[in-house]
């Protein structure tokens, strides 16, 4: 299935603040549903154990509402393992402000206003199949810069399956936003093998590339060999 980029409408909120809180809240329910949670969950939890770390400070880019960064924090909080979270999003419309745990920034997640070496971990859930791979690369070396262990990123496989299944679901979506933007993601995500060639040019140490449930993938890429 070819990779083809149609605009999602909630990057650019174009939307009455309604649809974008809706379109927000259809997103909870599919990370919550479809494995977003659970999956930097468990990309997070393997960081800790490689590195031997019980704490880790973790970057959550293009993170939005928080979701993502809360439940990671929650769930392995049950593992014996403390999560300090700050989640980062270009759109301050997006941010729920209202989480005590959490620390947000408004910023480009191309240019993370950091220092080198700041945080254990960057990563990112869902936000990979919004860029060119020019863009990636980008992306994943000013995240290598930040991050003192590893950098992750959960995102969606790009199939004909997953493809249905997104447009299926249409008929459950609050928002019409999430109409559009659900299949739209799929069609301009990645698939593994694509996922897997620009893992390799990073400047990483190494990588641990995997599905995920329902869809995903989950990729690490270490900042030195585990």
């Amino acid at each position: 299935m070819k990779r083809v980029v149609t605009p999602e409408l909630l990057d650019e909120d174009l939307g009455t603040p309604d649809e974008v809180r809706d379109s927000l809240l259809d997103l909870r329910g599919i990370n919550q549903k479809f494995g977003g949670f659970r999956s930097i969950a468990k990309l997070l939890a393997v960081v800790a154990q490689r590195s031997g770390k019980e704490q880790l400070s973790f970057l959550d880019v293009a993170g939005g509402t928080g979701d993502v960064a809360e439940q990671a924090i929650r769930q392995l909080s049950q593992r014996g393992i403390t999560v300090k979270a700050t989640v980062l999003d270009r759109a301050a419309s997006h941010m729920n402000r209202n989480g005590s745990q959490i620390a947000r920034v408004a910023a480009d997640a191309l240019e993370l206003p950091l220092m080198s070496g700041s945080l254990d971990v960057v990563g990112c859930n869902l936000f990979l199949h919004h860029l060119e791979e020019n863009e990636m690369l980008r992306f994943f070396r000013e995240a290598l810069r930040v991050a003192r262990v590893a950098v992750i990123a959960s995102d969606l496989r790009r199939n004909r399956f997953h493809w249905l299944a997104a447009y299926a679901g249409r008929i459950t979506y609050r928002s019409r936003l999430t109409r559009n933007d659900a299949p739209a993601s799929v069609r301009r995500a990645y698939t593994i093998g694509e996922m897997k060639a620009i893992a390799q040019r990073t400047g990483a140490a190494s990588f641990n590339l995997e599905a995920h449930f329902f869809q995903r993938f989950g990729l690490i890429l270490w900042k030195a060999n585990p």
